[in-house]
């Protein structure tokens, strides 16, 4: 076990070596504290990032072969993992790494990899290749103002052993690798790696979580369901067509255990998390409302901002089509514009220029693309936004409606800004969907009531009643503190011991994403005669970002959630569990502690004519 103890802030990062077989690793690295503001980490349940190490030895025709290390992890493990490393592979050894993800932060590891390992050779698909080419030579720019330091020289880069689509290689002790090209938008250049003896599938980013774990394996399929669901929804779902293509390519292996290269193994139950991510995409192929997408992205900063897009779209149910400009198809690209119902495009600034796919793809948008649809502009910057002026003043000439002001972010975006993003993906998609359902009922021949309004079914369930709340959530601290609030009318006791309540969270509401296991909330009851207020501060439409305690005053649980004095009485309730129900989560939270504020007044009460809506 390794601690990286140069770094103060990366000291609670280690190392782990755990055995899997007669010379096979795992070298896993471990992070207790969230590593980035990315959407992905938002749970806040740290990391992990799982390499496997094969040993050097022979093959079974007698071939001496080196030892093979499949999945680095990035730069933010490097200290604790290069030494590791260098405890099980001599310096001499012709070590050959399998890349199966490429990224500035990974090549930054890979180059240190190549400066201890000289006679190192890298594993790569086409566009992985075609990647660690363009990026191995490059250094992130300094932020203005600061003095650049004096950096290490960028060794040469190794050979690289390109797989073309699918490749099998034979390692020592009987050991052999199928090498499977899995690209997508967000991963162009992946590399899943099967190896055949085992049925250990090293699948990546896919089916991956985000926690911090020293078991090899989870203990059973519930105990990390939310945490695999809340991955696939931050990256998975916007390019769901991709993802069904690897899950087809996957059915087909002898898999025995699932080896992700973030969170456990899954030993036990992978065939129900291939159902799981069939299921889960089900709804976003189902959709009849698309929005398509657009992004290249140099070191991941406008590739987060279009993953908290996307994830705000997708939370309306609507489909979201990414595509990565740099390695899609012409023809692809302008289907994709054509066929979709909103068009967003992102872009960082290099050199005080778009890269050459953006703008070829902006040509494309601007000749093909229907001017009554919305568009949108986003992606980050260094010293100056050039790229994004470029792509906003070419579709505001060119007649196009704007679904929102451009997101411009200078250098990485934070915790808070990513929220920001993800509501106005979620503003976005519901806008859609009024459109749509507007035009549906002027399509109608009937003029009246729908038949879901009228059905005496729903309007029976509309007198389901419940007590009008606010739920109040804060989260976390500085610049990753999050704030949250809705109307709540959907709220129920549900258990004596331990006292718990349940509530039901609209799938596309903002709150939602701070409402996972773990998190604290309040749960404020209105009294009646007096709901009038909160229910006005908390039903008015908020801009993405907005705060919605802004002016008021406030007091605090002792859990440090927000009370509103007004209110009947509250509870400081904790997430214990949640439920997937339609379009909206059911939240089942234990109490930890309350107060009635009020004993002479009653509970407000929400009464409905039908069920069919609040």
């Amino acid at each position: 076990m390794v601690f990286d103890t140069a770094n103060p802030a990366a000291a609670s990062r280690r190392v782990i070596e755990l055995a899997i077989e007669p010379g096979l690793f795992c070298l896993r690295g471990l992070s207790p504290n969230r590593l980035r503001f990315e959407v992905e980490y938002g749970l806040e349940r740290g990391t992990s990032a799982n390499s496997f190490l094969f040993s050097a030895g022979t093959t079974t025709a007698g071939q001496p072969v080196p030892p093979v290390l499949v999945h680095p992890p990035g730069e933010s493990f490097a200290a604790p993992f290069l030494e590791q490393l260098a405890g099980l592979v001599p310096a001499e050894a012709a070590l050959k790494v399998v890349v199966g993800h490429v990224n500035p932060n990974r090549v930054s590891l890979l180059r240190r990899l190549a400066a201890q390992w000289p006679h190192l050779m890298l594993v790569a698909s086409n566009a992985g290749a075609k990647l660690l080419t363009e990026l191995w030579d490059q250094r992130r720019p300094s932020p203005p103002g600061t003095t650049a330091t004096s950096e290490e020289a960028i060794p040469p880069l190794p050979g690289i052993d390109v797989v073309k689509q699918e490749a099998s290689r034979a390692l020592a002790d009987g050991y052999a690798i199928t090498l499977i090209s899995t690209p997508t938008p967000r991963w162009p250049g992946g590399l899943i790696a099967f190896e055949q003896k085992t049925g250990l599938l090293m699948s990546g980013k896919f089916f991956a979580a985000h926690l911090c774990t020293e078991a090899f394996a989870e203990a059973n399929r519930s105990s990390t369901e939310e945490d695999r669901r809340y991955f696939y929804d931050c990256l998975m779902a916007p390019m769901v067509r991709q993802v069904e293509a690897v899950l087809n390519r996957v059915d087909e292996l002898p898999i025995r255990t699932i080896a992700p290269g973030h969170g456990p193994a899954i030993a036990e139950s992978w065939r129900s998390l291939l159902v799981d991510y069939r299921r889960w995409g089900s709804t976003q192929e189902r959709s009849k409302l698309s929005v398509a997408l657009l992004f290249a992205s140099a070191y991941g900063n406008t590739a987060a901002i279009a993953d908290a897009l996307a994830q705000g779209v997708a939370r309306t149910g609507v489909r979201v089509e990414s595509i990565n400009c740099e390695f899609t198809p012409a023809e692809k690209l302008l289907e994709a514009i054509r066929q979709c119902d909103a068009v967003l495009i992102g872009s960082p600034t290099l050199g005080g220029h778009a890269p050459t796919p953006i703008v070829s793809a902006l040509g494309t948008l601007l000749a093909e693309g229907d001017r009554s649809k919305p568009v949108g502009v986003f992606g980050s910057f260094g010293w100056s936004g050039e790229a994004l002026d470029l792509l906003e003043s070419k579709l505001r000439d060119g007649g196009f409606r704007f679904a929102f002001e451009p997101i411009k972010v200078k250098f990485s975006p934070d915790a808070a800004t990513l929220k920001a993003c993800e509501e106005t993906g979620t503003a976005l998609g519901r806008s859609l969907l009024n459109d749509q359902r507007k035009a549906q009922r002027r399509a109608s021949s009937g003029g009246g009531l729908s038949e879901s309004r009228s059905n005496p079914a729903v309007l029976a369930l509309g007198r389901v009643v419940g007590s009008l709340c606010v739920l109040t959530t804060v989260k976390g601290e500085g610049a990753a503190r999050l704030s949250g609030a809705m109307v709540a009318s959907w709220v129920s006791q549900a258990s004596f011991s331990p006292p718990g309540i349940t509530v039901a969270v609209a799938r596309d509401r903002a709150v939602e994403a701070l409402l996972h296991v773990g998190d604290g909330f309040a749960l404020n009851v209105l009294a009646e005669g007096r709901e009038t207020g909160p229910m006005k501060q908390f039903l008015q439409p908020f801009a993405p970002g907005a705060d919605r305690f802004a002016g008021l005053e406030l007091e605090a649980s002792p859990a440090g959630q927000p009370v509103l004095p007004q209110a009947l009485a509250w509870l400081d309730c904790r997430v214990k569990q949640r439920m997937e129900c339609g379009d909206h989560w059911l939240i089942y939270a234990e109490a930890s502690s309350g107060a009635l504020l009020d004993a002479s007044s009653t509970t407000a009460v929400h009464q409905r004519r039908s069920g069919a809506n609040y």
